[in-house]
């Protein structure tokens, strides 16, 4: 073998730190292609990673001595292909194939072959056997060239946890066999629209950060950027690709006018339009072009993209489309029927046939489960009743928006506009007022105060903290309940269900200063609805004569449980529950956990780093007898990545600045709180379709 192209001399003036930055874009602009053609020897997309990473290491240590190659890709690659070649023989297995390969490995590629490589590559990390998460960070890594801690920031994530999700990403496809291959004609369609979903999830994790301080990430808009472009030259008669790329580039156009001075956001119609970027602008426009040229049936990305032409092309806000834009999102919504896209579409009718208009549509969506917890309902809600001339009701609804956000500076913005609009203050107490007080009562024992806790925290954040407590209707506590818990096990329903009855007749009492009988717009009095939870209301120390629903909780209804014992998960059932390769680890740890415990669920879910003792297998502390075996013994080490502090079980995220748990549920290391037992149970039923409970052995 040639040895690898080397530089022209010596580094005759460059830093080291110059050279490290040098190698830093190599790596990024030919991870893809070097870890694709290794891909072709070693057909483990989680080896051929290692081997680029060995001539990575090659090039740190040799580099600032001898000089950056003139063609620095090729010689990181020729480098990995002698790892691979070192390794094929060391295997003892394939002699013959890596003597062959040895002969042919210094002859460059076709193109044509170079660039089918790459595109199966990105086909892999992308692959629909991983969950979304592991398939962004994969893409990222071995597509991107960004490393585990650039990935981990870009998140808000810590590096552990990144490393985690790219090793069982490829394990997984190493024990699923997964082929370096492209799709098959059948398959080829939903194969496309994973990549170009996880694409697009990562553009718009930058475009528009979800949780964090920063409005805009915008190191991720350009990774993003740059995968729809070599995606593009991939797949060149794909409109789909050339569509995602126009709509990517077009959106971010705009960055530099999405925000102020300060971060703070600024509205698309109160942009600077000076501002945007004309040259990402007529390259989304050139995209678009091809992606028409292509023909066909629009997608949905094309689509998207058509109607950020429409914005693009407007000279000012004024002269927006925006019955054209109304009538896209129309066909994307008939293309894609999602909430997210008739919420879009409820804005774009609300501008162009008024606002009356739009809140027919937003309002639909409210009894939508999907957009519970999601902040810009109640924010495009604001929007229009504002418009409507229903200044009262948009304020609660920017009060209810910041309140979900988890990004600082929407929050903030929010809270802002709910600040701006100026209403009479309401006579008597908020919905957030009432239930602190109800909740600061000392004649709760802590498990009924945690568990009345968490159910009027959901209550307040369906209807809004700032809402009168005089202005809360059955019909509103109804609705809410069935979004939160419609499809809940009765159990759980009947919880929240008592919960809430007390809470109203509470309320509906002399501690609640809510007049008995007395709710706005003439509600019937608490006893006309019956005497369903007499013991919770007597439990909550309403006064005589109100161990009843109270006045705004007579429409719930508890719903009949089955008797007998839950039957227990065992044998196969389980046998198959821990082989999964697409379940977290925090999952896979907290069912484990259950099942070999015997603990109940809340007492595991309470238990904290520091009650482990991990050579007994045992929790010590607050958190009762719990001990396990060696499947959960194999997998805390992985869940706990050196932690050694607070929650064992963590949420997803970091919360929102209006949801801030107490410090007890908070890591102090990743400000990640406790995961709730909703949660847990949510995600259990949505894997299996079972509860947690089953895990108990019998």
């Amino acid at each position: 073998m040639t040895d690898p192209p080397t530089a022209a001399g010596p580094a005759t003036g460059p830093a080291v730190t110059d050279v490290h930055a040098r190698i830093d874009a190599v790596v990024k602009l030919e991870s893809a292609r070097i870890v694709a053609a290794l891909m072709r020897v070693v057909h483990d997309v989680g080896l051929a990673e290692e081997l680029a990473q060995d001539a990575l290491v090659a090039a740190l240590e040799q580099w600032p001595a001898a000089g950056v190659p003139e063609n620095p890709g090729a010689w990181l690659t020729a480098i990995a292909k002698r790892r691979a070649v070192d390794h094929i023989r060391r295997s003892r297995r394939h002699d013959r194939k890596a003597e062959q390969y040895a002969r042919e490995q210094d002859q460059p590629p076709e193109p044509a072959a170079e660039r089918d490589d790459v595109l199966r590559l990105m086909f892999i990390s992308c692959h629909p056997l991983l969950p979304t998460e592991q398939r962004v960070a994969l893409t990222l890594r071995v597509v991107g060239g960004l490393t585990a801690a650039e990935i981990a920031r870009a998140f808000l994530v810590t590096e552990p946890v990144v490393a985690r999700r790219i090793a069982t990403a490829k394990r997984t496809l190493a024990e699923a066999g997964v082929p370096f291959a492209l799709p098959e004609a059948d398959d080829l369609a939903a194969r496309l629209s994973s990549v170009l979903e996880v694409v697009y999830l990562i553009f718009n994790e930058g475009y528009s950060a979800s949780s964090g301080d920063d409005l805009i990430r915008p190191a991720l808009c350009l990774d993003a950027l740059r995968l729809g472009r070599l995606l593009a030259e991939l797949a060149p008669q794909e409109a789909e690709v050339h569509g995602l790329v126009a709509l990517m580039e077009i959106q971010a156009s705009r960055s530099a006018a999405r925000t102020g001075p300060a971060g703070e956001p600024v509205q698309l119609h109160e942009q600077n339009r000076g501002r945007w970027d004309q040259l990402l602008i007529r390259r989304g426009f050139t995209a678009m072009l091809r992606a028409r040229e292509i023909g066909g049936t629009p997608g949905p990305y094309v689509l998207q993209a058509a109607i950020a032409v429409c914005h693009a092309q407007a000279r000012t806000a004024a002269d927006t489309d925006w019955a054209q834009i109304a009538a896209l999102y129309g066909a994307l919504a008939r293309l894609l029927p999602t909430p997210i896209v008739q919420l879009n579409r409820a804005v774009a009718i609300g501008m162009a046939a008024g606002p009356e208009a739009g809140l027919e549509v937003a309002d639909a969506l409210l009894a939508d489960p999907a957009l519970r917890d999601y902040h810009l309902l109640p924010g495009v809600r604001g929007d229009l009743l504002l418009r409507a001339g229903r200044a009262a009701e948009a304020r609660r609804e920017f009060e209810r928006a910041a309140g979900l956000a988890r990004n600082a500076a929407e929050s903030a913005f929010l809270r802002r506009r709910a600040a701006e609009i100026t209403v009479p203050e309401p006579a008597g107490r908020t919905v957030g007022e009432a239930s602190a007080a109800f909740l600061a009562r000392d004649d709760l024992d802590p498990a009924t105060l945690r568990s009345y806790g968490q159910t009027l925290t959901r209550l307040g954040r369906a209807v809004g903290e700032g809402l009168p407590l005089s202005s809360l209707t059955p019909d509103l506590v109804s609705r809410a309940c069935v979004v939160a818990w419609g499809d809940a096990a009765p159990r759980t329903w009947n919880r929240h269900v008592a919960a809430i009855r007390s809470f109203s007749a509470w309320a509906s009492g002399p501690g609640g200063e809510r007049p008995f009988g007395a709710a706005a717009g003439g509600l019937a009095p608490a006893s006309a609805t019956g005497n369903a939870g007499v013991v919770a209301g007597r439990a909550a120390g309403g006064a005589a004569g109100l161990g009843d629903a109270g006045v705004f909780a007579g429409g719930l209804r508890r719903r009949p449980e089955t008797g007998g014992r839950i039957a227990a998960l065992a044998g196969p059932d389980l046998d198959r529950l821990w082989e999964r390769a697409d379940v977290a680890v925090r999952e896979r740890t907290l069912w484990r956990l259950l099942h070999e415990s015997g603990a109940g669920v809340r007492a595991v879910l309470g238990l904290n780093v520091e009650d482990l003792d991990l050579d007994d297998r045992r929790a010590r502390g607050g958190a009762g007898r719990v001990s396990w075996r060696a499947g959960t013994a194999r997998l805390l080490p992985e869940l706990l990545a050196g932690r050694t502090r607070g929650p064992l079980f963590l949420a997803d995220r970091r919360p929102g600045p209006g949801r801030m748990p107490a410090e007890a549920d908070r890591c102090p290391d990743t400000g990640r709180g406790r995961l709730s037992y909703e949660r847990a149970e949510y995600l259990f039923k949505q894997a299996t379709g079972a509860t947690l409970r089953m895990l108990r052995p019998r």
